[in-house]
């Protein structure tokens, strides 16, 4: 990281002020006062003498990150810079506005945020964190206008925005103005929404209308100690309802990774929130102009190995569970496979990874829970990852094995219509590479807006044990030979074996993907071990397409 002040031969006379202050036991202004200037002769490399504000300035910078020290490693926290040293590539940072907000005379370094640019993986991004340890790390006006003018920049070059947020909220001291900071953050956060990446990672608290600055960008990390969102706190929520509880039962990183879907990351500390965002920058392209980063990839032995393995994964009995997390890791470069809202609406699986090189989004039902049907939760998440892939052109691989959308007037009443919606909304929309396997059940709505040709995919393909239908077969037969079943009850026959046998007649004739595939809506069979193949092939024709504008509309009406 750049220090505070760049100039060797200012580190040099900020060493030899410090050096006098211990020697003559004054305090820091009286060290300086009486080192005036330091002359060029004592420091090598100098042309011309260092005035005594510079120094003071330069001096004060070091005092606060020593402050930041002490405040902040008792509570187990990092301080804003230590954790800039580990989100960007070593010496890359480059501050903007150090003292900006801060009052050198008045012993004051600078204002509760630091922001500047640094590099991820060798590409440059934007990034702002806000230091706790400067008023608590609240946002007035100087801290509002320094992200501003960051954001800004950021957007004139078309670069990531990483936020590091620790912050009390708005400074009171000065009431409507520091509001109406976040009114400008908020507009300038929805202007880069879907242009340039954008990650938050709260690494401290965040509350009251702070809340919505984070939760307007792509991808929210939390962690699982000292991580607070809330728009009313704890002593509030009493005050109102009389409901006693905890900061982080209301607003910790777990309640907002599993419960809520707040948050899409659950750090076991900073190191670790702070690696996943390294990591999931390294799958996005700087901005919504360019395509993602490739990387090189050599196919070995290891691969048809690997392969192989997918044909005994998904079990014969459509009714047993398996964890589609083995087929992905099949089907990916290394098996590596970067989950998005792992712990949030389980019976749906997305994520980041490489196809021979290419990063894409996976998008997968998961038998293991709930047989993989999808409800409000799990759509809202799929829909939500579709976009964000659609907005940054990276192709949507789609692995479908769901019986549906789950039933109940638990679901109805949460909206499964309105947010079951959003689905079909973000895959009928999408203008990347769409690429859909089935892998085994595709039943009624859910085989429709699971990436089906019908709803925009490019390409569709299912394995040959697949099930293709409105509904599965014993389902079916209830309703189609309701009458006939009640006619053998009523004779005395034994119904059961003849609902066997109907169920037999209907998996053979109409629970398959032969219909799909005689419409043109599934592309071929293919076999389990063929899927990775495939799937490279399929990117690779499709690596040309093109977005169209297909009417002058300003925008849709999205369900939300």
């Amino acid at each position: 990281m750049t220090d505070i002040i760049a100039s060797p031969a200012v580190k040099e006379a900020v060493k030899i002020v410090m050096e006098q202050q211990e020697r003559l036991g004054k305090n820091a202004a009286e060290a300086v006062s009486a080192a005036t200037t330091v002359s060029a002769a004592d420091l090598p490399g100098a042309s011309q003498p260092i005035r005594a504000s510079v120094l003071r300035a330069a001096q004060l910078a070091h005092e606060a990150e020593d402050h930041a020290r002490n405040r902040q490693h008792v509570k187990g926290k990092l301080t804003a810079r230590e954790r800039l040293d580990l989100l960007l590539d070593t010496g890359s940072f480059e501050e903007i506005g150090r003292f900006c907000g801060g009052d050198i005379n008045g012993g004051r370094a600078g204002a509760a945020v630091i922001t500047g640019f640094g590099e991820v993986f060798g590409r440059k991004v934007a990034v702002y964190a806000q230091d706790f340890s400067v008023r608590g790390g609240t946002l007035g006006v100087a801290e509002g206008r320094k992200i501003c003018r960051l954001m800004d920049k950021a957007l004139d070059l078309k670069v990531p925005i990483i936020a590091l947020i620790d912050s009390g909220g708005a400074r009171i001291q000065e009431g409507v103005a520091a509001l109406t900071q976040y009114g400008h953050l908020f507009r300038k956060t929805c202007d880069a929404s879907g242009f340039v990446p954008q990650l938050s990672l709260i690494l401290g608290p965040c509350a009251g209308g702070a809340v919505y600055c984070p939760a307007l960008t792509d991808l929210i990390i939390m962690t699982r100690e000292n991580s607070n969102m809330f728009v009313t706190g704890p002593d509030v929520v009493k005050a109102a309802t009389g409901e006693v509880i905890s900061m982080d039962d209301l607003g910790g990183g777990y309640v907002h990774n599993a419960t809520s879907g707040v948050a899409h990351y659950l750090g076991e500390d900073e190191a670790d929130a702070i690696d996943y965002a390294r990591t999931v920058l390294a799958y996005l392209p700087s901005n919504s102009d360019l395509q993602p980063p490739t990387y090189a990839y050599a196919a070995t032995r290891a691969d048809r190995d690997v392969a192989k393995r997918l044909a005994t994964i998904v079990p014969d009995n459509d009714r047993q569970p398996y964890d589609v997390l083995d087929v992905i890791r099949c089907i990916v470069d290394y098996g590596e496979f970067v989950q998005v809202h792992e712990l949030f609406a389980s019976s749906a699986v997305v994520g980041f990874a490489c196809v021979n090189g290419h990063p894409v989004g996976i998008v997968a039902n998961q038998p293991n829970v709930n047989a993989g049907i999808l409800d409000v939760d799990s759509s809202e998440k799929v829909a939500r990852f579709v976009r964000l892939c659609d907005a940054f052109n990276l192709p949507v691989i789609t692995l479908v094995d769901t019986p549906g959308y789950k039933p109940g007037a638990e679901q109805e009443h949460a909206g499964i219509i309105r947010r079951g919606a959003k689905v079909i909304y973000a895959y009928a929309n999408a203008q990347v590479p769409l690429v859909t396997v089935i892998l085994r059940k595709a039943f009624g709505g859910a085989y429709i807006v699971m990436g089906s040709k019908a709803i925009g995919a490019d390409l569709n393909y299912a394995w040959p044990s697949s099930q293709i239908a409105v509904l599965g077969a014993a389902g079916a037969v209830n309703i189609i030979h309701r009458k006939d079943l009640q006619k053998a009850k009523d004779a005395g026959k034994d119904v059961e074996a003849l609902r066997a046998k109907y169920v037999a007649d209907y998996e053979r004739t109409t629970v398959n993907a032969n219909l799909s595939l005689e419409m043109g809506e599934i592309d071929a069979m293919i076999d389990p071990e063929q899927t990775r193949e495939t799937i490279i092939e399929s990117l690779k024709l499709l690596s040309s397409k093109k977005r169209v504008r297909k009417t002058t509309k300003h925008h849709g009406n999205q369900p939300l």
